[in-house]
């Protein structure tokens, strides 16, 4: 296949992407986001946008992002939600047809299942949980509820990475047996330790550390800082490696590794975060090898790209990335390189315009989304092997079909973890 008969039916394939709603609604979907800050609202807005829903319930339990949420849902609408602090009151008193959880990391499996319960569609934003068991109960609850559970990981979606993809299996590449994801962004600052704060007016600091860890609120926390806490979330595998680790899964037949190593470390902050800020992790497949790297040194000009990950093949080397689009280096020095531009959608580059139009497609056409919970439980799950291994200091040899790690009962108890006062680790 030459580049212009490539593009051409690639293109082709993009332009059927379910951008648009249909012309006719027969059902309006009652909507509550649980988790109204940043990316909470920036998938509300696209769900708004679509049509076809009336927002019937906010909910966060930081009384400033409720506000703001609140007075932007009464501009773009004239649906008048109700406002609320314990997603379970939401629950108990909203009818619901679709929830969408944005919460941090940690607040992602509790909330998830009891929308599932009490009836709803989902729109969970990656990744699925903060362990390994809390992602297996969501899944367990979508599948034994009948519910569609859609998954934020929007770049399954994006129209260059599936060109992209269609490029993998086409054979241009050849045979590829390793692929390294990475994320290598030059921001690091050493920072320092801070003492904690008062809790501000209006958060609810009990409700926000929920299940996790009791500590005393420092501002580096909340709002958004939370990924680099390991109480809270899994650092930069955790909040990055899943969109890379789905990429690979989307091109291969395997569905997880065999055997994981990682190390890493604290080498550059001095803050009160504990996430490694560099980290290397390879994770073996049947067939080929994955390496995860990220790192917070001055980048190395000459590497070209600073996120994505590169699909090594036996013709040529094909980066997958993010704003640069996708570009394949042949093995021929004479030949051209291939290159094309993303299309992404504002506010900060994502495509969930095109994920929340297949989600209630999938509602309604009674189908699998094209992120469905499964997907993003298997990509979430290379995350935190990773991130075990890291924690026990060895390898670990993963049985997938179990979801056990083989004699190993250290590294098999952080396949979850206790909860803090009356919260009850989820078994469905």
């Amino acid at each position: 296949m030459n580049r212009r008969n490539f593009v051409k039916n690639s293109s082709l394939a993009i332009s059927a992407l379910p951008l648009f709603p249909a012309l006719n609604h027969f059902k309006t979907y009652r909507i509550a986001l649980i988790g109204s800050g940043w990316w909470g609202m920036n998938i509300l807005r696209e769900a708004i946008a679509y049509g076809n829903c009336k927002i019937v319930a906010l909910c966060d339990v930081d009384k400033r992002a409720l506000d703001t949420a609140k007075s932007e849902v009464d501009k773009l609408t004239n649906d008048q939600p109700k406002t609320y602090e314990d997603y379970r009151v939401l629950l108990a008193t909203e009818k619901l047809d679709i929830a969408i959880i944005g919460t941090p990391d940690h607040w992602h499996a509790l909330p998830a299942i009891a929308a599932i319960k009490a009836g709803a569609h989902l729109y969970l934003e990656k990744p699925i949980g903060h362990t390994i068991g809390e992602g297996r109960a969501i899944l367990n609850a979508a599948r034994k509820y009948g519910k569609t559970v859609q998954i934020g990981t929007h770049r399954r979606i994006s129209p260059h990475n599936i060109m992209a993809m269609d490029f993998l299996r086409s054979g241009m590449v050849g045979k590829i047996h390793q692929v390294k994801c990475f994320v290598n962004y030059n921001w690091a600052k050493a920072g320092q330790k801070i003492a904690s704060t008062a809790i501000p007016d209006g958060l609810n600091w009990d409700m926000w550390l929920g299940p996790a860890p009791y500590r005393d609120y420092t501002p580096g926390i909340h709002p958004k800082g939370f990924r680099q806490y390991l109480d809270f979330a899994n650092g930069q595998i955790g909040d990055w490696g899943i969109h890379w680790f789905d990429q690979v899964l989307w091109w291969t037949d395997e569905k997880y590794p065999k055997s994981i190593y990682s190390t890493g470390n604290r080498y550059v902050q001095n803050d009160n975060t504990d996430a490694p800020d560099s980290q290397l992790a390879i994770f073996q497949f049947e067939d080929f090898t994955l390496q995860w790297e990220h790192k917070l040194f001055a980048k190395n000009e000459n590497e070209g790209h600073s996120i994505g990950c590169y699909f090594y093949g036996t013709k040529g080397t094909l980066h997958l990335g993010w704003r640069d689009g996708w570009s394949f280096y042949p093995k021929n020095k004479n030949a051209e390189v291939i290159h094309q531009q993303p299309t992404l959608n504002a506010p900060d580059h994502q495509n969930i315009k095109e994920l929340w139009a297949d989600f209630i497609q999938a509602i309604e056409k009674n189908r699998l989304p094209v992120c469905d919970i499964e997907k993003g439980h298997l990509a979430t799950n290379i995350s935190h092997l990773g991130m075990i291994s890291y924690k026990v200091g060895r390898s670990i040899n993963w049985d997938g079909l179990n979801e056990k790690i083989i004699e190993d009962a250290a590294a098999n108890a952080l396949l979850k973890r206790e909860y803090r006062g009356d919260w009850e680790y989820p078994s469905e």
